[in-house]
């Protein structure tokens, strides 16, 4: 029996997230310069994911 296409893997599928977990949106926060060490990790500004 075939699996149906909505609950193949996210690899597969290849679509672009619209949502970020808090540890990239850190990451794309560091590279702007807009987050330094020490910060508070919650409350954090919105951010796009990177194409």
């Amino acid at each position: 029996m075939s699996q149906h296409r909505s609950l193949r893997a996210a690899s597969t599928l290849g679509a672009k997230r619209n949502v970020l977990k808090r540890f990239e949106r850190v990451e794309i926060l560091k590279k702007r310069g807009q987050w330094k060490t020490g910060d508070r990790v919650t409350g954090l500004r919105k951010t796009k994911a990177d194409v």
